[in-house]
């Protein structure tokens, strides 16, 4: 049996959940951050067995795509100069991280 954990962009994760329990898969959503722009992301666990887990990857791979914004970014409060404005940057945002893992044991109790 494998594990996904799969972390997501807040605005895919509804449809990711959505795309998975459609083909039969089940997941345990959690909210997570972290990042540079520190927004908001979803953690997705799937068990699967090693068969099914090109399949899960195929369905987060089409529906979390990357997307290039501007986001302005500030510099730590405590080393904020006087008088600095901050500015505009652009930054790739969305897509998937993916970590695929062995499970020793799987219950369910």
């Amino acid at each position: 049996m494998k594990m996904i954990i799969a972390i997501v962009h807040d605005e895919d994760s509804h449809v990711v959940v959505e795309k998975l329990f459609n083909a039969g898969y089940s997941s345990t959503k959690l909210a997570s951050t972290g990042g540079l722009l520190r927004t908001g992301n979803t953690t997705l666990f799937i068990g699967v067995e090693q068969p099914q887990v090109d399949e899960v990857i195929e369905i987060i791979k089409a529906t979390c795509q990357t997307t290039k914004r501007f986001s302005l970014i500030n510099p730590p409060t405590s080393a904020t100069p006087e008088g600095y404005m901050p500015y505009p940057i652009e930054v790739v945002v969305g897509g998937a991280t993916l970590f695929v893992l062995d499970v020793d044991q799987y219950m369910k109790i």
